[in-house]
């Protein structure tokens, strides 16, 4: 005979699904389309539907166009919307709530290009709901604790008694999106700090010599070996970017933020608390 559940904490979870006739999640990617970008995206939005299995995880290009590879943001919408409607119709009910959740795929605010993520929505008719971007929060700062150690730039674990000869006693945190997203990069910033036991200094990479300055200001105050962290998914700069900011600031380089786990889990937790979704039980 089987035996029963047993209740109390021993007890596994079960396992949580999406609810029928929930909203699609929609990734809003940024910058150039290019293959790159496209597997960044769907590799976050497969760490999405792994943890809430049966989500419907499309994504769409802020740049895109009418060709399948890279469909425009408002086109995707569109068709979620219709589909949507669609559903609900063969069950001989009014459509609840809004048909898609946009998930900004960006780690701090950016002002113009959230502009043109809410003129896309409008234009598709969909009534789909825009999210809060990813950052400030403390998995982002796990992240970049990881792409940091790395490349080299930071122990991976602080209790453990071992050093790193590469090891930066300064992180430039670099952002896009003007003195404001710098300044929200400084909230992911201090959390940082607090992990490596170094300042931490944000500065936008769009702001004229925001990296030289900050990069000075840092090693003013002490820090002799800089690193740049780069407080970005990916997508959203253009190539040769981070580079250019290496060298302005007279430092290495560690990667973007890319697909790390916590991303593809931010994206979800966003979409869910939009959507009304409880993610454990």
């Amino acid at each position: 005979m089987p035996r029963p559940r047993q209740p109390g904490r021993h007890r596994r979870p079960e396992p949580v699904v999406a609810p029928q006739g929930a909203p699609a999640l929609v990734l809003a990617v940024p910058g150039t389309p290019a293959p790159a970008s496209r597997e960044l995206a769907e590799e976050i939005s497969s760490i999405a539907r792994s943890e809430l299995p049966g989500l419907n995880a499309l994504i769409g290009y802020v740049d895109g166009g009418d060709d399948a590879e890279f469909p425009a943001l408002e086109s995707v919408l569109a068709r979620a919307a219709a589909e949507y409607k669609a559903f609900a119709g063969d069950g001989g009910q009014e459509p609840q709530g809004p048909a898609a959740v946009v998930v900004p795929l960006l780690a701090g605010p950016d002002s113009a290009l959230l502009r043109r993520i809410r003129q896309a929505i409008m234009a598709s008719g969909s009534g789909a709901e825009l999210t809060e971007v990813l950052g400030p929060h403390p998995l982002l700062a796990e992240a970049l604790h990881v792409r940091l150690s790395e490349a080299g730039l930071a122990r991976a674990d602080r209790a453990r008694l071992f050093t790193v000869a590469t090891a930066a006693d300064g992180i430039l945190l670099a952002t896009v999106g003007g003195e404001e997203a710098a300044q929200a990069a400084g909230i992911t910033g201090m959390l940082l700090s607090a992990r490596l036991a170094v300042p931490v200094l944000a500065a936008a990479l769009d702001e004229e010599g925001a990296i030289a300055r900050t990069a000075e200001q840092l090693r003013s105050s002490g820090a002799q070996q800089l690193a740049l962290a780069p407080y970005l998914i990916g997508p959203e700069i253009g190539d040769g970017a981070l580079e250019a900011a290496a060298r302005e600031a007279g430092c290495a380089t560690a990667e973007p933020l890319g697909a790390y786990g916590a991303v593809g889990r931010l994206a979800l937790s966003v979409y869910a608390t939009a959507a009304g979704i409880t993610l454990s039980r």
